[in-house]
């Protein structure tokens, strides 16, 4: 249940402070200068907590990126390669070094979009589209188990932002010799299978 309150100012203009109580949730208040956005704000508060969102947001509110991938670090990780562990220790270390002291809430596409640009121009050494893509990958894993698993934010904002286009694979030629080798085998092929048996 939702109440207003109107408090006189000390400069003349009143303010309103709301309050939502709802059994087996914590109370939640705001104050606002506008009797309007705080009867706004207790319709959308309420109707997050109906839905279960807002404490989620709450969640989000008291974890830094730092927080996760630790977590990830210590709980997820472990369970993997050992190639994988190496691989993925380093690039989440790399996200958690330079967005880490970020809330969780705070983390936006155009946050990891422009971490990613700084990524793919490198701070010693320009990297490779196909390594950007792995440490998008490694940061967008560790969003979706904090979505599914720990609700600690309401989605992945990874998924939001732009991959750069991955490498066609190589195209590899056969040398003279090994081109040889395979004319000889096929030809040793044919004429295995083209002559006649003798009963």
């Amino acid at each position: 249940m939702a109440t207003i309150v109107r408090r006189p100012g000390k400069n003349g203009q009143p303010s309103y402070r709301a309050q939502i109580r709802c059994k087996g949730t914590p109370p939640l208040s705001a104050t606002f200068e506008k009797l309007s956005d705080a009867r706004k704000w207790v319709q959308i508060t309420e109707a997050a907590i109906l839905e279960g969102r807002h404490f989620k947001t709450a969640t989000a509110k008291r974890h830094t990126l730092a927080d996760l991938i630790d977590r990830y670090l210590a709980t997820v990780l472990p369970h993997k390669g050992a190639s994988s562990i190496r691989k993925q220790t380093q690039q989440l270390l790399w996200w958690k070094a330079r967005l880490g002291h970020y809330l969780v809430a705070d983390i936006t596409p155009a946050l990891i979009a422009e971490y990613r640009d700084t990524l793919a121009r490198g701070e010693d050494t320009r990297r490779s589209n196909h390594t950007v893509i792995l440490y998008l990958g490694a940061l967008s894993h560790a969003f979706t188990i904090a979505v599914r698993e720990w609700q600690w934010c309401d989605d992945n904002p990874v998924r939001k932002i732009t991959k750069p286009k991955a490498p066609r694979g190589r195209v590899r030629f056969l040398s003279d010799q090994e081109r040889h080798q395979l004319l000889k085998a096929c030809q040793a092929i044919v004429t295995l299978t083209c002559t006649p048996s003798r009963s």
